[in-house]
């Protein structure tokens, strides 16, 4: 029998999601625990990089947000299914602990925990409740936030821990900024699980419209779709323009912090890693996003001077290049911009999740 006591970490199947359980996982391994990461198959493309000894367990969940009358019963079954699965699961192997960190797979982990009365947490990393975390934050111990503030409903207990980051941008963090100039220079592109479509459209037009002097100096690692990747690749070529498009970059962290600019969607994890590793960014936030989340995730960049902030709807390739221009084209302001952006993140953060996991469960390893 094992004795170390077991940690399941529920996350759907984005990086938004996936990176801080990810990172906690790490955390918790260190410190003695074991640790299963409860997800859906879209969360497949990001266990890869979760450590050997988590282990993985695919659960059937859905969500109701969309879809007739028909689509909601398929996603009522699929989600019973999930938990009668996670149901059996724990009874074999009870869990000390639950964390959930958002989206409709978490459902499963998270109502199996309530009905065994399982100590449980969620972290919420944007500035607002996820649908699924608002649903379960009344019946949580703690509900700890990645943002401050967080709007939050009456009656849940929440604090501040900041959002955790993996260990390969931790690894990172302050890595010295290498200001633009004369010299070969780095912008990545990031477009997220969501949202990079605009990104293929407007970011290499108004790459290609800075003056030849930046040009010149110029290489652009760039997210994109894969129905979208041939043409932004061409795009570039034809301007003369060295190049990386991919629909995934699994080394983020060493590109950012090889990047004299970033230009990224404003998700939670993406904020967290731009802030730990501190580089001058150009955040688009995703005007679809029902809660508005990512404009609250990009103000501290922005108060702080780290960012510039450009609403979706106001983006242009225009409006766009200057940007981009205003930024390379100043060293000083670059390189404050970068020191700024490390002043508004917790590092500490998974530490102090970890913490509390530890507490809440009643088994502190270390």
């Amino acid at each position: 029998m094992n004795n170390k006591p077991l940690a399941i970490l529920a996350a759907g199947g984005t990086g938004g999601h996936m990176f801080p359980a990810q990172a906690l996982a790490e955390e918790l391994l260190m410190r003695g625990w074991r640790v299963k990461l409860s997800t859906d198959f879209r969360g497949g493309r990001y266990t890869k990089n979760f450590p050997e000894d988590v282990k993985i367990e695919t659960v059937n969940s859905a969500t109701f947000s969309r879809g007739n009358l028909v689509f909601i019963v398929k996603a009522f079954l699929l989600i019973l299914t999930g938990i009668f699965a996670s149901l059996r699961s724990f009874s074999k192997d009870r869990p000390a602990i639950v964390i959930g960190f958002g989206g409709y797979p978490t459902i499963p982990a998270l109502t199996t925990s309530l009905l065994l009365r399982l100590p449980r947490i969620i972290h919420e990393q944007n500035g607002v409740l996820g649908k699924v975390n608002q649903l379960f934050a009344k019946n949580v111990q703690l509900v700890a936030c990645g943002i401050s503030p967080t709007v939050m409903p009456k009656n849940v207990k929440s604090e501040h821990v900041g959002n955790p980051v993996r260990k390969d941008v931790l690894s990172r963090a302050g890595a010295p900024y290498i200001p633009p100039g004369n010299h070969p220079m780095s912008i990545f592109v990031m477009g997220g699980s969501q949202g990079a479509k605009i990104l293929s459209n407007i970011v290499p037009e108004a790459i290609s419209c800075l003056p030849e002097e930046i040009l010149n100096f110029i290489r652009v690692f760039q997210q994109a779709r894969d129905e979208d990747c041939q043409r932004v690749e061409l795009y570039y070529s034809n301007n003369g323009i060295k190049c990386d498009v991919r629909p995934f970059f699994d080394d983020v962290a060493s590109y950012l912090s090889e990047a004299q600019l970033i230009i990224s969607r404003s998700g939670a994890s993406s904020v967290a890693d731009i802030g730990v590793i501190g580089r001058p960014s150009i955040l688009i936030p995703l005007e679809s996003a029902v809660r508005d989340e990512q404009t609250l995730n990009a103000y501290p960049l922005k108060k702080s001077q780290a960012a510039t902030v450009i609403a979706e709807h106001n983006l242009s390739v225009k409006r766009l290049s200057n940007a981009i221009r205003k930024i390379l084209s100043s060293p000083e302001r670059a390189s404050k911009m970068a020191a700024n952006a490390r002043k508004t993140v917790t590092i500490e953060a998974t530490k102090r999740l970890a913490d509390r996991v530890e507490e809440i469960s009643g088994y502190p390893v270390t």
